[in-house]
């Protein structure tokens, strides 16, 4: 038990730099980066306070610690994956708003060029 809650500890700490060192050469947003952070942030504690652990277990009726680790990480991370789709779902849409627009100036453009020739 101790060996797996190091290693999520570990995995933890990992994406918390990766994240950092994402943001500070600007290859993420400060904006997405936030989800990332706290939901690492949440699973090094979840890693370091095994009481923590031993307690939401305990609320879960889980049989044993490690499958509480896994299910927590697990739900926390269907969370940010969920909130991700939510945002690539807008910009989708945002960017086929912004491609009807061009098509539309585009248009009207090519009106006025025909008109005036």
């Amino acid at each position: 038990m101790d060996r797996l809650l190091h290693v999520s500890a570990g995995v933890s700490l990992l994406l918390l730099v990766m994240v950092l060192i994402s943001v500070r050469r600007a290859h993420i947003r400060v904006e997405y980066s936030v989800t990332w952070l706290l939901a690492a942030t949440a699973m090094l504690v979840l890693s370091l306070a095994r009481p923590v652990v031993e307690y939401i277990r305990g609320l879960l009726g889980l049989p044993d610690t490690p499958l509480a680790v896994f299910l927590f990480g697990s739900a926390l991370f269907l969370i940010v994956f969920f909130r991700f789709t939510l945002i690539i779902s807008r910009l989708r849409d945002d960017n086929i708003a912004l491609a009807q627009r061009v098509a539309i100036l585009e248009y009207h453009l090519d009106t006025l060029t025909h008109h005036e020739s």
